[in-house]
């Protein structure tokens, strides 16, 4: 016998929290990297397919036919949309079907989710929002040194097996430079941990500079640059939500101030767009452009394979420090020191932007 239904417990569907901060523009990939083939990723938890259309135009949709689901990156790149590689049905950039092989009528409910995507500066932004199917409400930051005359820049993508605050808090953290990146970019480790550092904030922005004077130039600097046996050198971290940029270099002794925008030298500009996969895992999308001197020969490539260089050991020590975490008890005995303040503060804000989305 049915129970009374005012007695039933009937189940109430209950939308799932975010565990990211939503209406934001993250970063989905490279612009080089969608050239005629369909790209497949997973951001923040949701299946995607990035393509380009024939007229150049980026585009992002779930990773689903609404066929028979197999994903839509298996399939082909075809005039204006994607084709599907089971039956071949074609989709539009904005999600609907519009062909079908062998039937004229479309169902209505022949289509896709789709993403709002901007291509900005070589970089392709796709927008994260809380409810589906909103516009955007803002527009992806700026990004111009890709295309500053000044810098010659290469990229690389990465995939950490490991959560994405984890390089957040790396990055904003180069005291860890003179112990890990002792081939490339390091330099005396208790320079790094000493130097003058000044950390501010605001409700969506962290920024960390640091100053050494005095430095030993270490080896990245001294291949790309002709420096003698010291340098004064800076680093300005910014973290934002999507990515953080971050600008370093030194000048030689006495010759600028490391503290003036526009002081000379040798100049590497960072970008680093850290894209949550899952809550274990993350995309790592990173560029690094530099400037030349006038009497040496044309360096990028010599930078950008020694920054690779770096990224790889930062990512060995990531993902340990992850299966450590998982083996031990997470974050939750850290003890923090004072290079911690940046990372910190940023967490504050992914913490509360989380809260509310």
């Amino acid at each position: 016998m049915n129970a009374p239904l005012e007695s039933r417990q009937i189940p109430i569907a209950v939308e799932k929290k975010s565990s990211f901060p939503l209406d934001q523009w993250y970063v989905a990939a490279m612009a080089r990297e969608l050239t005629d083939k369909p790209v497949a990723r997973t951001l923040l938890n949701h299946p995607v397919v990035l393509f380009r259309t024939g007229d150049g135009r980026a585009a992002a949709l779930e990773d689903r036919c609404c066929h028979r689901s197999l994903p839509l990156s298996c399939g082909s790149v075809e005039g204006g949309g994607l084709r599907c590689g089971y039956h071949g049905m074609l989709y539009s950039p904005n999600g609907s079907c519009i062909e079908i092989p062998g039937q004229e009528k479309i169902p209505a409910k022949a289509r896709v989710k789709s993403y709002a995507v901007r291509e900005k500066d070589q970089i392709i932004w796709i927008w994260m929002p809380k409810q589906e199917g909103t516009a955007p409400t803002s527009e992806p930051p700026d990004y111009p040194h890709h295309d500053d005359p000044k810098y010659k820049y290469g990229f690389g993508v990465y995939h950490y097996d490991a959560p994405y605050q984890l390089i957040h808090d790396n990055l904003l953290d180069l005291s860890h430079l003179g112990y890990v990146h002792l081939k490339t970019i390091g330099g005396n480790a208790r320079l790094h941990m000493t130097a003058k550092t000044v950390v501010s904030s605001d409700e969506r922005s962290v920024k960390v500079v640091r100053l050494m004077p005095g430095s030993t130039p270490p080896p990245t600097y001294r291949a790309a640059y002709p420096f003698g046996d010291a340098c004064d050198r800076w680093q300005e971290i910014e973290f934002h939500i999507s990515h953080l940029a971050i600008w370093t270099g030194a000048v030689e002794p006495g010759k600028d101030a490391i503290d003036d925008p526009n002081r000379g030298g040798f100049h590497m500009r960072g970008f680093h767009g850290i894209t949550p996969e899952t809550e274990s895992s993350a995309h790592y999308f990173w560029s690094m452009a530099s400037n030349r001197h006038p009497d040496m020969p044309e360096t990028i490539d010599t930078v950008v394979e020694q920054t690779k260089f770096t990224f790889d050991e930062d990512r060995l020590v990531i993902e340990a420090q992850y299966r450590n975490m998982q083996r031990f008890n997470g974050q939750s005995d850290w003890t923090d020191i004072h290079v911690d303040a940046g990372p910190n503060r940023a967490r504050r804000i992914v913490a509360k932007l989380v809260e509310n989305s």
